[in-house]
């Protein structure tokens, strides 16, 4: 049997609606949802046509920045399964994630599936979590991945996740984060992610509400018990820049004198570095919560938080605390996220002045 494979375009909805509910009957995409990936998403969309029929699709989403693809679904009409398409199909997703710059390609499963199992295992896929409730009728999901790029040994899963709960406390989520991967009986709540932002918060920001200064995160860990190290690019507040107002920028600067003095008491301790080595700080036992640019994610040029969960020699592994749902994505999105060790170094220098700031944490 022949097939042509293309990219899809806004004339195939109507076909690949048709396609989903002949071949799904529950967590069905529609009309709706194709025409935000054909138009709107960060995603490919492959359609196998025999002749002016559509034969089956096979969607991959794509995490900006990171070296990361989503196998989100494969569709096989009943009309023409028998004649290897599916393979065909997952064949033409690998080949684009390779294209995309995507070394990981990683995928959910229905647990009651053993025809896309045994297709995904034979194709060097491998299993790596199970996830309850993941499914419209409550039915779990098996998650797998593969090393599309080339092969290395598979990341450490020692981090716990936890999403932030505001959009101002993505510092506060890490630290939990890393808290919690250092002492397994720590629990992450939403009542301590609030008190650590209370007590790491600048007050303000370029709009908003305040986020976590890197020295106000460094004294919140050290106060909990942790032995922690601060590097920073720059002495002084890293945010000021950004700020307009003369009477914000004059509080913000009492708050980091406060905290510069409160750190001056503890055993944190303090370097002055414009680089991070994150090898070498996992090394050393630490989980590094490192400041990046949100624009490398989001296009939105602001101070975000992420900690870091691994590294090899080609990628660097963290958790995006910041799950947007808006965008399909679910916190298993925004987990292990392999970034490339060049685009790590983009996303961690933010703003003008061009600041790095690590928060780096490990047992005492």
């Amino acid at each position: 049997m022949s097939f042509d494979f293309r990219f899809a375009s806004m004339d195939d909805i109507d076909d690949l609606v048709e396609l989903e509910q002949e071949c799904f009957t529950l967590d069905r995409l529609n009309q709706r949802n194709f025409s935000w990936m054909l138009s709107r998403a960060n995603a490919s969309l492959i359609v196998a046509t025999s002749g002016e029929k559509l034969a089956g699709y096979a969607l991959v989403l794509f995490h900006r920045g990171t070296s990361l693809g989503r196998l989100y679904s494969i569709a096989v009409s009943p009309a023409w399964r028998g004649h290897n398409l599916g393979q065909r199909l997952l064949d033409e997703a690998q080949a684009c994630a390779l294209a995309r710059n995507c070394a990981w390609l990683r995928l959910e499963v229905r647990a009651d599936n053993p025809a896309a199992i045994r297709l995904y295992e034979a194709n060097g896929f491998h299993r790596f979590a199970i996830v309850e409730n993941y499914y419209e009728d409550h039915a779990e999901a098996l998650r797998y991945e593969k090393r599309i790029l080339c092969d290395a040994p598979t990341p450490a899963r020692q981090v716990p996740y936890y999403p932030q709960t505001t959009d101002f406390t993505c510092g506060a989520a890490c630290l939990l984060m890393a808290m919690a991967a250092i002492d397994a009986s720590r629990t992450m709540s939403r009542s301590e992610e609030i008190q650590l932002w209370r007590e790491a918060t600048t007050v303000f920001m370029t709009g908003g509400h305040g986020g976590c200064s890197p020295r106000g995160l460094a004294l919140a860990a050290w106060r909990r018990g942790f032995d922690v190290r601060l590097e920073v690019s720059h002495e002084g507040s890293l945010f000021l820049h950004g700020v307009r107002s003369a009477e914000k920028k004059a509080i913000m600067q009492l708050v980091e004198d406060g905290f510069a003095q409160d750190l001056a008491t503890t055993t944190v301790d303090q370097v002055l570095a414009s680089t991070l080595d994150i090898a070498a700080a996992l090394k050393a036992g630490y989980k590094p919560v490192v400041l990046i640019s949100s624009y490398r994610f989001t296009r939105l040029k602001a101070p975000h938080w992420v900690i870091i969960t691994g590294c090899d020699e080609d990628l660097v592994y963290l958790h995006d605390p910041d799950v947007d749902h808006s965008k399909l994505k679910r916190s298993l999105d925004c987990q292990h996220l392999p970034v490339s060790h060049e685009e790590f170094l983009r996303m961690t220098v933010f703003g003008v002045q061009r600041v790095r700031a690590a928060v780096m944490l490990r047992a005492r």
